[in-house]
């Protein structure tokens, strides 16, 4: 029985009663208790959970056997508002392993608060899934950085100034998590490894997690160097801050879709990240697939 059965309310009451609830581990079972009885109460647990970033979101459709399940229809998440994120849970096969993907994300330059960015890592734990893989659209800092470039993320520095942890601590959480390696130094191994049996270049470095939505200007991105970061995004910090909170191991993907503003003579626009996105996005799929293929 569903927990939203056990609740003694009926799909919909149910469901608006999970969207009032706070984005922490209560509403992530009722959340993960929806998906699986859409995808099917006996399938088997994920071996990690994806989520797609701009212009990456073509991976959904090398899932074999998938079930799609629109935002709209998955108690606690908003709709998906941005060019380039679809806004579907997908559950099916990669590499012929069973895996979660997310086609898009909630971005706290949306008006979400920094839990709700986060909510869907939340679901994943809730599900059973171990291993959270992240990707995203990011800007080149690093000056050696071109277009189309590929980086694994080793570390990141969170700009956001917002903290998904803040707040009474969830049963679910450690308290003080450690960040001393948020990205598992184990997958990221693995990520080189798929790298090099799949011919793809890889870069490594630092990414910056700003808020938004503005691109940052030349003055900051010299900041950001200074600092020593070597990619800037919007999104993907407060997700990894979760997954550590809940014990799960983390990997993440930069796509490098432009220079940073000040390194380019050209203005930065959406449109330019997402043609870059799908660029690389065979490049990126062969990666990730090559990656779920060797996870253990």
């Amino acid at each position: 029985m569903s927990v939203l059965g056990m609740s003694g309310l009926g799909p919909e009451t149910g469901m608006s009663h999970a969207r009032s609830m706070p984005p922490g581990a209560a509403a992530a079972r009722v959340a993960a208790e929806s998906i699986r009885q859409q995808y099917g109460p006996d399938a088997p647990v994920p071996v990690c959970g994806i989520v797609l970033g701009s212009g990456l979101g073509g991976l959904a459709d090398r899932l074999s056997g998938a079930v799609r399940i629109p935002f709209s229809e998955v108690p606690g998440f908003p709709t998906a508002t941005v060019v380039g994120h679809a806004g579907h849970v997908l559950m099916g096969r990669l590499g012929g392993r069973p895996v979660m993907a997310m086609a898009g994300r909630f971005h706290m330059y949306e008006g979400h608060e920094a839990a709700l960015a986060a909510f869907p890592v939340r679901v994943m734990h809730a599900l059973g899934v171990p291993v959270y893989v992240a990707s995203n659209a990011a800007g080149g800092v690093r000056r050696t950085f071109s277009p189309g470039d590929l980086m694994v993320i080793s570390d990141h520095i969170n700009l956001m100034f917002r903290n998904p942890l803040a707040g009474a601590v969830e049963p679910t959480d450690e308290r003080f998590p450690d960040m001393s390696d948020p990205y598992d130094p184990a997958l990221r191994a693995l990520l080189h490894q798929a790298a090099r049996a799949t011919g793809v270049p890889l870069q490594d470095g630092v990414y910056g997690g700003l808020l938004g939505p503005t691109y940052e200007t030349p003055a900051e991105v010299r900041m950001l160097e200074r600092l020593g970061v070597d990619a800037v995004g919007m999104s993907t910090v407060p997700e990894v801050i979760v997954a550590r909170a809940l014990g799960m191991r983390v990997a993440a993907v930069s796509c490098i879709t432009n220079k940073a503003a000040g390194l380019s003579p050209d203005l930065l626009n959406h449109a330019e990240v997402m043609d870059v996105g799908r660029g690389v996005a065979s490049r990126f799929e062969a990666l990730i697939t090559a990656f779920v293929e060797r996870l253990p």
